[in-house]
């Protein structure tokens, strides 16, 4: 898996801030604080009609936000005291920021707010509230050199308030993890354990910690990763508060030792972790969520709403599926999670939800190819370049994802030259170890196929050498070291050396569970054994799952041995799968320049390659 997919997703239960709604809870805030007394001043009484008018039409169906903004701004013409001037400005600044594109106005007001709260005393949640909001607007803009020293800053100050200083930690390690400086967000987040922990906050500390470790684990540093991990299980198992942030703290637990198993190819391995995860969830999807909040005020987080962490349970469901060879399973649970994550878009414009669903259609299109759907493999891959068209960053995390895919395409229509040069363009583009190694894998396998690119192929095969210096602990990848050794050593006729190589791919396949690389490695012993003369070794029925070639090989076999009726029956076989496989119109000839996609416009073949 990608660990550099995964982003920090930590987030305020309870909307104590002036986000969206806001507004709602400025009256009521008012109503509340006995200024609706029988001597309250009249600029108290004009502000909160201003304010109920803007709210009015904030809510409205469709919202008048131009109606809402000229009633906040009229505010100004009372000249009202520091206090309301500056929850003015946040406020405008806000709904200008999340309604509208004036960002330059938004910004505008941002800034006169967070400058007027730090001279007004215990007027924290205005304060932080706009050095928050500023910063993502900085973002939005690429000034990130203008949004860290405004959070540095707002960190410094806020140490006094547990929540806002906890936040701020969250979002500045969320800036610098962005940015791929995961050693500074690693650094906050540990800064952000230890306040929580001063604070006595645990449930914080936890989230702080695994945070820290979903990004050691994104650089590597195994080392670090199993003693904080072993940390935050004893923190999570004694830790007793609201049974659905315990909960939560328990998926996202158990996410990051999926995912790491998975990421070190243990599809076995992984198997009780996975269990729990998936009961976790289900755990989760009967619990009512409790409107009481949390007596700390560092306790205000959560890390993913359920009906994310479903689709997210989902998708790591998908991903061992996928590596085990369980392809029917595969789709089963793409299925339910695209259904799901069409639901919740239509409700949440959350970026991570298109996350989710490009890694979702990533995986079923492994799936596709595996299984001789090209056309919909396609189809598909025309959604991931929608989708990513629609985020620069997402194409900027997916963009060597993407050629892979189209790589693996091309080599299923036996398009070699282009399968290279997508294979190429992805290793420029990707700086992620284990995806390196597989690109380069599958690279090999289109120089062994195309026969006359021998120092090309020599100079990958030592780079990932499985017998020395192998680049990535990734059990799965290792093993398909050996089989791409296995198989260059066939083409060249060291049936021996091949069989060496072979073995050490079934040692290690069966190990793990890894389904695809046994059926493939049985299946070219077998063909070995055939070559060899022996026909009576490979004779048994696992070779039907790798069915075209195995198929292809039982009636060379059987005709081998005079087994007449044997032999029809597996030309018959033959014939069928390969009936199946070859539906795709791309097979003879070069591919078509455009194909139809499913419920969506016409995609250009050659702006795809």
């Amino acid at each position: 898996m990608d660990l550099g997919l995964w982003t920090l997703r930590l987030g305020v239960v309870s909307d104590r801030t002036w986000q969206p709604g806001s507004l709602a809870i400025a009256l009521k805030n008012l109503l509340l604080s006995g200024k609706m007394a029988s001597n309250v001043e009249a600029p108290e009484r004009w502000y909160l009609a201003l304010l109920g008018f803007a709210e009015h039409f904030r809510t409205s169906s469709p919202p008048k936000i131009r109606l809402c903004v000229h009633c906040l701004q009229a505010v100004f013409q009372f000249k009202p005291p520091q206090r309301i001037e500056a929850r003015t400005h946040l406020q405008l600044g806000s709904v200008l920021y999340h309604h509208t594109k004036n960002s330059e106005l938004a910004r505008s007001h941002l800034e006169k707010a967070w400058f007027i709260s730090q001279q007004v005393p215990q007027f924290e949640d205005v304060k932080f509230e706009a050095a928050s909001i500023l910063s993502e607007l900085f973002c939005q803009q690429n000034l990130v050199d203008s949004a860290k020293p405004l959070l540095r800053k707002a960190i410094q100050i806020s140490q006094q308030t547990p929540y806002w200083h906890c936040r701020l930690l969250f979002q500045l390690a969320q800036l610098h993890t962005l940015e791929k400086d995961l050693v500074s967000a690693c650094d906050l987040l540990g800064v952000g354990a230890e306040y929580a922990r001063v604070v006595g906050s645990e449930y914080t500390r936890a989230l702080f910690l695994l945070s820290k470790g979903m990004l050691l684990l994104m650089e590597r540093k195994l080392g670090e990763v199993h003693p904080l991990l072993t940390l935050c299980g004893t923190i999570v198992e004694n830790w007793q508060g609201n049974p659905i942030q315990k909960e939560s703290l328990r998926v996202f637990f158990l996410v990051l030792q999926v995912t790491h198993y998975l990421d070190a190819g243990q599809v076995k391995s992984v198997k009780p972790c996975l269990k729990q995860l998936q009961q976790c969830i289900q755990t989760i999807s009967t619990l009512h969520d409790d409107e009481i909040l949390p007596s700390n005020p560092a306790d205000l987080f959560h890390w993913l709403p359920k009906e994310h962490m479903c689709v997210l349970v989902y998708l790591v469901t998908v991903m061992h599926s996928m590596q085990a060879g369980y392809l029917e399973k595969a789709q089963k649970y793409t299925d339910k999670a695209l259904m799901q994550l069409e639901k919740l878009k239509m409700l949440d414009c959350s970026p991570i939800l298109s996350t989710f669903q490009v890694i979702l259609l990533e995986h079923i299109i492994m799936c596709r190819l595996v299984t001789g759907h090209k056309a919909t493999a396609l189809q598909e891959i025309s959604q991931v370049c929608q989708l990513c068209q629609q985020s620069p960053r997402l194409f900027t995390n997916h963009a060597a994802q993407l050629h892979t895919l189209l790589g693996l395409y091309c080599i299923s229509v036996n398009c070699m030259d282009n399968a290279e040069a997508q294979f190429t363009t992805a290793l420029r583009l990707t700086t992620h170890q284990e995806l390196w190694t597989y690109i380069v894998t599958n690279l090999a396998s289109v120089y062994i196929r195309e026969g006359n690119r021998h120092q090309e192929l020599y100079s990958l095969l030592e780079r990932i050498n499985p017998d020395h210096n192998f680049p990535v602990s990734s059990h799965c990848l290792r093993a398909a070291a050996f089989y791409i050794r296995g198989l260059l050593s066939f083409f060249q006729g060291r049936y021996n050396e091949a069989k060496r190589f072979l073995r050490e791919t079934l040692k290690m396949s069966n190990a793990e569970d890894l389904n695809r690389l046994t059926a493939c490695s049985l299946v070219l012993l077998g063909h070995i054994f055939y070559v060899l003369g022996n026909h009576r070794v490979r004779l048994n029925d696992r070779c039907y799952n790798n069915q075209l070639w195995s198929s292809a090989l039982l009636k060379d076999l059987n005709k081998a041995l005079g087994n007449t009726m044997d032999a029809h029956e597996a030309a018959q076989m033959h014939q069928n799968f390969s009936q199946q496989l070859l539906v795709c119109p791309w097979t003879d000839g070069p591919p078509p320049v455009q194909i139809q996609a499913q419920n969506g416009p016409t995609t250009s073949l050659a702006s795809l390659l």
